[in-house]
């Protein structure tokens, strides 16, 4: 069990630091232009609205479900 909970604890800690590393990518990309291996992320994160937005109902369903991963 306790190895179980030190595998949780990793990846808790790996899910912040890629959180914290794609909201630096974003600021990154919107501010410095076509700058290597963050150029791509604004553009992905509209892709990703866009495509949620044309699906409705499901596309608000798996919103909230992305949105409780989070939490």
């Amino acid at each position: 069990m306790k190895m179980l909970s030190g595998f949780s604890g990793t990846i808790n800690s790996l899910t912040t630091v890629v959180i914290s590393l794609l909201g630096l990518g974003i600021v990154v990309s919107l501010l410095g232009g076509n700058v290597p291996f963050v150029s791509g992320i604004a553009d992905n994160i509209v892709g990703l609205v866009q495509s949620l937005g044309d699906a409705g109902i499901v596309g608000l369903i798996a919103a909230i479900i992305i949105l409780g991963f989070y939490k």
